[in-house]
């Protein structure tokens, strides 16, 4: 019998979703489709013949939905996740966990308390073939251990205001995830530098580029390069260096093109499409290890440290000094 899923939220991620669910994705099924909003949720819903329900409550409530997929706006991530548990439904949540770090806190606790791991948070770039293969290089020993790590993040232009703290909180939150993930090892502190400004936005609300540097417990510095007015595309560098090797991610397999007396091979404009395929094995991964009865994806507590090391960075943009990240205790449930 397959995983019923009620989605939460109908907005373009939560549609993607649908969509993938009900095209790519084996073993599972939308049963159900809940939003603020019912004209949304009732396109959403013909996708894949699903109902609309009247509320989240009522999803909850609902006797035929197995798990949720969260994908609404950050700000009810927490109050949702929390009822979701309660109500004893398996949860996929778009990160953010929550929009605080104390609110990711209160959601690890509860699942703590229930003794087993019920929440998968969104970070897909943990199912992209070329961090996956970056990671099994790493895992291998054959080139030493890790000592330096250089990221680039690079947008061709955000959409609407877009704030300095946005660039750790939207953008920089992934490599905070998948650097951690890479290295299997925990932050101990960070720091932002501003180098010189781009003339791409006027300075108001932006501070653009940004430096940001992580240390790792084990002494691993990660260099990472945000960069939200590029223009010329959206670019994803990763690059470790190892003992005696470097490790660079591939680049997407793209066209290769001969034309107007140049070479080139064309860079994706957004990371919808750069990630599409990790998306799909995310979600895919997900509904095996519902139906084996282990979740093995990012956890809660992940979707934690990912907040209280992106609260140390806004500090670190604020002071311009060396910030520590102190976690606490890691609950037993994730040490499994």
């Amino acid at each position: 019998m397959g995983i019923r899923i009620g989605m939460i939220g109908a907005g373009q991620i939560g549609e993607d979703h649908v969509r993938r669910v009900t095209e790519k994705i084996s073993g599972a099924e939308i049963a159900a489709v809940a939003s603020r909003r019912r004209e949304p949720a009732e396109k959403v819903a013909a996708i894949c013949g699903a109902r609309v329900e009247n509320s989240v409550d009522d999803l909850l409530a609902a006797k035929d939905i197995d798990a949720v997929i969260i994908a609404s706006p950050s700000e009810r991530h927490e109050e949702q996740v929390l009822a979701a548990l309660q109500a004893g439904k398996q949860v996929f949540c778009e990160k953010p966990l929550a929009v605080t770090a104390e609110g990711c806190r209160r959601i690890v606790e509860a699942e703590a308390r229930i003794g087993r791991r019920m929440i998968q948070v969104g970070f897909m770039r943990r199912y992209d073939q070329g961090y996956r293969q970056l990671r099994k290089a790493i895992e291998s020993k054959e080139f030493g251990v890790p000592l330096m790590v250089h990221c680039a993040h690079r947008n061709i232009a955000p959409h609407g205001t877009f704030t300095t703290d946005m660039s750790v909180t939207q953008t920089a939150i992934h490599e905070i995830d998948v650097t951690r993930w890479l290295l299997d090892d925990d932050y101990a502190s960070v720091q932002v530098i501003f180098p010189r400004q781009t003339s791409n936005t006027d300075g108001t609300v932006l501070r653009d580029p940004q430096m940001m540097i992580l240390q790792t417990k084990s002494g691993v510095c990660i260099n990472l390069e945000v960069y939200v007015n590029c223009r010329f595309g959206y670019d994803i560098q990763c690059e470790v260096v190892c003992e005696n090797g470097v490790l660079r991610m591939p680049e997407p397999s793209n066209l290769l093109i001969r034309a107007d007396a140049k070479r080139y091979t064309a860079l994706e404009t957004d990371w919808v499409l750069r990630f599409v395929e990790a998306y799909d094995v995310e979600l895919q991964e997900w509904v095996e290890d519902m139906h084996a009865g282990i979740l093995r994806g990012p956890s809660a507590w992940d979707g934690y440290v990912a907040a209280v090391t992106a609260d140390a960075l806004m500090a670190a943009q604020q002071s311009g000094a060396v910030q520590p990240v102190i976690l606490g205790d890691c609950p037993a449930i994730y040490l499994k």
